[in-house]
């Protein structure tokens, strides 16, 4: 049975049975309900095994390393659910130690799979979020990448970032501006558009916007924004009329 066909107490039952059997098999150095939960085929249920292992890594300060030598081993498996579920669960880890797993993300961004280079996308934004310094060093690191698809897994990976605090992704957004690869200029046009529309970020992405030198990735960045005001029209701060007004007046 599915997670979400479960009723509320059953799902939450679940959760607290699948922690009481990773706690187990870390201290016995298993990894029976790992490979379990890591494999399972419902999406949820590999989430609260990910997030399951994060809350018992920053609980057990004992047993971290046995933690981060079965993430290691688990890795090695030829499922990519299994290598993804890692992933994501180093990400867990990652929110407050980054160092610690920062191999984990270098090895999924090469993965064989896209749902594994995925979640070091997913992971690159939840970590960012509550601890970007060490996570955009390791953007840093990428961002002029050989390989197209690093160059614009790392451009999404920094968006939430953004989002609040888009003073600390757009220099690095700035070094993207002249990347003759469409999928990676139409994602950096997207992360623009995304890190535009709440309180205060606007007009900092619109000043810091002046002194881009490719005036026709601005052209479209500003049509994104424009677009992204209708289409989050909820959540936006302003109007997408306002927002229009602003950017002619100040662009």
């Amino acid at each position: 049975m599915a997670f979400y066909d479960l009723h509320k107490n059953e799902r939450a039952q679940l959760v607290a049975d699948i922690h009481a059997a990773l706690l187990g098999d870390v201290q016995k150095g298993g990894l029976e309900h790992f490979e379990k939960y890591f494999s399972d085929e419902d999406t949820y249920i590999r989430k609260a095994a990910y997030q399951a292992l994060g809350k018992i890594y920053h609980a057990e300060e004992k047993l971290r390393s046995k933690i981060l030598r079965l993430l290691g081993k688990l890795y090695l498996a030829e499922n990519e659910k299994v290598r993804q579920t890692v992933i994501n669960a180093a990400g867990e880890i990652g929110m407050r130690e980054f160092e610690v797993i920062e191999g984990f993300m270098d090895k999924g961004l090469f993965d064989t799979h896209h749902s594994v280079r995925n979640a070091v996308i997913g992971s690159m934004k939840k970590m960012g979020e509550k601890n970007p310094r060490p996570v955009l060093t390791f953007a840093q690191k990428y961002l002029h990448h050989e390989d197209k698809e690093i160059r614009r897994e790392i451009c999404h990976g920094i968006e939430l970032r953004g989002r609040t605090h888009p003073q600390d992704i757009l220099p690095l957004l700035r070094e993207l501006q002249d990347d003759k690869t469409r999928r990676v200029r139409d994602t950096l046009v997207h992360v623009l558009g995304q890190i535009a529309y709440k309180e205060g970020c606007l007009e900092t992405v619109i000043s810091d916007l002046r002194g881009w030198h490719n005036k026709d990735l601005v052209a479209d960045a500003v049509e994104e924004i424009i677009d992204v005001h209708d289409r989050y029209k909820d959540f936006a701060v302003k109007t997408q009329e306002e927002a229009r007004v602003y950017i002619d007046k100040n662009l």
